[in-house]
């Protein structure tokens, strides 16, 4: 979301928690988002908010049963508060690369509000037993119920009961590792906020607050992925034709009269010229024993984007860019059509399982090639850091 955007959905609604998550709003216009102003409004309006008992702090440790409903789609997790040791020692698995900017910022924001207000994104492998206790919490009334304007249903659910926490804590112990979906930014900068409290302390204390971070697990076969497509501003001085053609040495390349939304692996859409493609790759280059060079995302960039394209880092090479799955394939053909972009590719979604893979491999995925939807919800949960 743009500061503008942001400015204008909280506009008139003083308790909307953009004005912590995006506090620049609350700025003058063209106010630096990661200038200490920015930081301190942040810490100000969190702070407003406690006061007013918008924000309650629990009394006790608990854990929150999180269900989002969107639609036909319905995931249950669980809100914890995930050990920042489990983390450094891959326990809690990542699979990104960070920015430091971008870590900057959220340590920055951690430490002006001493709280983290927004939760890193975690899937569990299978963990039947685990599933069961949280559909079973989930069964009654939930204590938090957020319908927002964009049809999405955030409800929570308080397990305050020793029993049922103790049995949540040992189903968690026994899982072999967490995977990290969304949030490593946040999840780095949690990591960093403690090393720095731990350095100021005589005696560091394992127990401490800042020794745990704010994250929602799901099962992992729960969570939706989208399509993260890529569009580009040129086709390096060639026609569309001549493109086609070095694309069919790879390729299969078949016109539709229809959008192309990508049924497997190693198919692809493409849009150009004003008409729609779909790119089937050879299959004995779409196979491999390695979990991240097999991934579309990579299998674009390995056969088209690089060699044929010239596109370098995919991180920093202005002719590219990316468009969330939620946009649908129209917006890709608008982004063409308008004259901004030469050609779109439609990926296929990468699988929770391939993700989970290449973590365990301690491998990296490109860039932009995950989108979970739906999103978690800021301002429903917040960790406080004594």
């Amino acid at each position: 979301m743009t500061t503008d955007e942001a400015r204008a959905r909280a506009a008139g609604r003083p308790w909307s928690f953009l004005h912590v998550s995006k506090p620049e709003i609350d700025l003058p216009p063209g106010a630096d988002p990661h200038a200490p102003p920015a930081y301190a409004k942040a810490a100000e309006n969190f702070a407003r908010m406690i006061r007013a008992g918008v924000l309650v702090r629990d009394a006790a440790h608990a854990y929150y049963v999180y269900r989002i409903a969107a639609g036909d789609h319905v995931q249950t997790g669980v809100v914890t508060a995930t050990s920042v040791r489990a983390y450094e020692a891959n326990r809690v698995r990542r699979h990104e690369h960070t920015r430091p900017d971008k870590e900057d910022d959220r340590v920055r924001h951690m430490l002006a509000l001493n709280a983290q207000t927004g939760p890193a994104l975690l899937a569990y492998p299978p963990a039947p037993a685990l599933d069961a206790v949280l559909a079973e919490v989930a069964r009654g009334a939930p204590d938090t119920d957020a319908a927002l304007d964009d049809g999405v249903r955030h409800s929570l659910w308080p397990v305050r009961d020793a029993a049922r926490v103790a049995r949540i804590t040992a189903l968690f112990d026994d899982l072999p590792a967490l995977y990290i979906a969304d949030g490593h930014h946040r999840s780095a900068a949690a990591a960093r906020v403690a090393a720095q409290r731990r350095a100021a302390l005589a005696r560091p204390d394992g127990g401490a607050s800042h020794e745990w971070f704010l994250t929602v697990a799901f099962p992992h076969h729960e969570l939706r992925i989208l399509d993260y497509n890529r569009v580009v501003r040129d086709l390096a001085g060639m026609s569309v034709e001549t493109f086609l053609a070095r694309l069919g040495a790879k390729f299969a390349v078949a016109p539709s009269g229809t959008a192309v939304r990508p049924a497997r692996h190693g198919e692809f859409g493409l849009y150009a010229g004003g008409r729609w493609y779909r790119l089937t790759l050879r299959p004995d280059l779409a196979q491999g024993p390695d979990p991240a060079r097999h991934l579309d995302a990579n299998l674009l960039t390995e056969h088209v984007l690089g060699p044929v394209l010239g596109i370098g880092d995919l991180r920093t090479d202005q002719r590219v860019d990316f468009v969330g799955g939620g946009r649908g394939l129209g917006a890709l053909a608008q982004r063409v059509d308008s004259g901004a972009m030469a050609a779109a590719f439609a990926l296929y979604p990468t699988r929770m399982e391939d993700l989970m893979a290449v973590a365990d491999a301690d491998e990296v995925m490109p860039p932009k090639s995950t989108w979970f939807d739906p999103k978690l919800a800021d301002g429903l949960v917040a960790h406080v850091l004594d």
